[in-house]
């Protein structure tokens, strides 16, 4: 059973930054698509950045020039760094996994809170 765990969320003031981490206990090399997604109180989770297995990367509107997706392949990680952070970046954060015939994976979440 492949598990996706997060870490590095916390508390940051607006303008700084994160980096999460999404660590899987399987290869990530097989994966079709990995991602992260958010979720902020009384909203919809909703898409933050996306990677194609061949290595595209699409992000959402709301984070492009700020947040970069990137992976690992050796330590089976991906990494979503977040700078210049703003309020309405706070959310719980959410890794994502599909496989080949569709089976997807999420990890369990990381806070993320953006204040001062």
């Amino acid at each position: 059973q492949v598990q996706l765990v997060e870490s590095g969320g916390g508390l940051v003031q607006p303008g700084g930054s994160l980096r999460l981490s999404c660590a899987v206990s399987g290869s990530i090399f097989g994966f079709n698509a990995m991602a992260w997604y958010r979720q902020a109180p009384g909203q919809q989770r909703e898409l933050v950045a996306r990677s194609l297995r061949w290595g595209s990367r699409i992000y959402a509107d709301s984070v492009k020039g700020r947040f970069t997706f990137s992976r690992d392949n050796a330590k089976n990680t991906v990494y979503l760094q977040m700078n210049s952070l703003k309020p309405e970046d706070t959310a719980v954060y959410y890794c994502y996994a599909e496989q080949p015939d569709g089976y997807e994976y999420w990890g369990q979440g990381t806070q993320v809170t953006v204040s001062s």
